[in-house]
């Protein structure tokens, strides 16, 4: 696992990118939630899809929605960043959409993006 802080603007966010699996379960998370606060300080976090479980993209298992409950309790937002054409379900699509549109949790197709999508609403 390989942890960068980004900064810009007078705000910073987390990058963890791992090509083994982080995000396997609720607790898998909460883990990663507290290694990233306690090694940074920082609660933007960012992580490459290969390091979250394909379950978490699949809405009827509903771990997507216990792990990202989690973060917010823990006032963490998360961005999930790749390629995400593979999941073609409308449901998954417009979890996507009302996602992205929020101030919490966000898809983005890369790093970069995903960054500027935490640090943009890390001002707010």
């Amino acid at each position: 696992m390989k942890i960068e802080v980004v900064k810009k603007n007078n705000a910073e966010a987390v990058v963890v990118s791992s090509e083994e699996l982080l995000i396997t379960d609720v607790q898998s998370a909460l883990d990663l939630i507290m290694s990233v606060k306690y090694e940074t300080g920082c609660t933007n976090i960012a992580v490459n899809k290969e390091a979250v479980v394909n379950d978490f993209f699949v809405l009827s298992t509903c771990l997507a929605g216990e792990i990202l409950q989690k973060f917010i309790n823990y006032g963490v937002r998360f961005a999930v960043y790749g390629d995400f054409s593979k999941y073609s379900s409308k449901p998954f699509k417009d979890f996507i959409y009302e996602s992205n549109k929020g101030k919490d949790f966000f898809f983005q197709p890369d790093v970069s993006l995903a960054v500027d999508k935490l640090l943009e609403c890390a001002g707010n």
